[in-house]
C-alpha cells in the first residue's frame, strides 16, 4: 500500500486533484467529509463539542451550527485547540478504520487541508502539495466564492504559507492553469505514484 497526504491552500483546488485521483483509481480519504461525520447528529463527537462551547452552537435541528463554531474558533488560538482536540482524533481513528479494508496493493490518498499545520508529512509515503500563486488563490476566493477580499486574505494568513507547504511536498502539482493542463500533470502525478507504489517511495519526483 502506497500512503499518499494531499494538501494544499485554501482555492488550490484540491478538490479537483482528489476527485481526478479517485477516477484513476486511488483511494481517496477526505479529511473534511470525515470531519463533519464525527460530530454528525447524535454522536459523541458532537456531545463534547456540546460540552465545550454551549447549546449555542446547535441548529434547531439538533446539528453543529457550523458558522457559530467557526465565529468561535476563528481569531482564538485556545478555541480552536478546543475543537481540534474533539475532531481531529476521531478523523484520525476513522482514516485507519478505511485505510485498513483497504486492498494491500491500494494507493490510498488522505485528502487533508491542515496537513502541514497540524505536523502530519512525516505520516505519509508520497506528500502532494497542490500549488498556486497567493493572487490566484485571492481570485478565486473573492469570485468563486464570493468573498470580501479582506475575509479571503484572513483565511489565507490563517494556514502554513506556501513556503511551508512547499518544503514538505514529495510531488507538486502546479494548479494554476486550465483543467485540460491540471489532467495532464496528473497523469504524469499517477504514473508517478504506481512507481513508488511497485518501487518505494524513493522513486517519487
Amino acid at each position: 500500500m502506497l500512503r499518499v497526504g494531499l494538501t494544499g491552500g485554501i482555492g488550490a483546488g484540491k478538490s479537483a486533484v482528489s476527485s481526478r485521483l479517485a477516477a484513476r483509481g486511488a483511494i481517496v480519504i477526505d479529511s473534511d467529509l470525515l470531519a463533519r461525520e464525527v460530530v454528525a447528529k447524535g454522536t459523541d463527537g458532537l456531545a463534547e463539542v456540546v460540552a465545550a462551547f454551549g447549546s449555542e452552537v446547535l441548529t434547531a435541528e439538533g446539528e453543529m451550527d457550523r458558522p457559530a463554531v467557526g465565529r468561535i474558533v476563528f481569531g482564538d488560538a485556545d478555541a480552536r485547540r478546543r475543537l481540534e482536540a474533539v475532531v481531529h482524533p476521531r478523523v484520525r481513528a476513522r482514516a485507519a478504520e478505511i485505510e485498513a479494508a483497504a486492498p494491500d496493493d491500494a494507493i490510498v490518498v488522505h485528502d487533508i487541508p491542515l496537513l502541514v499545520e497540524t505536523g502530519q508529512s512525516d505520516r505519509f509515503d508520497v506528500v502532494l502539495v497542490v500549488d498556486v500563486p497567493p493572487e490566484v488563490q485571492l481570485e478565486r476566493l473573492t469570485q468563486q466564492r464570493s468573498m470580501a477580499l479582506s475575509e479571503a486574505e484572513q483565511r489565507i494568513a490563517s494556514q502554513a504559507t506556501r513556503a511551508q507547504r512547499l518544503a514538505v511536498a514529495d510531488v507538486v502539482v502546479d494548479n494554476s492553469g486550465t483543467l485540460a493542463e491540471l489532467d495532464a500533470r496528473l497523469d504524469e502525478v499517477w504514473d508517478t505514484l504506481i512507481e513508488c507504489a511497485e518501487h518505494g517511495p524513493d522513486t517519487k519526483r
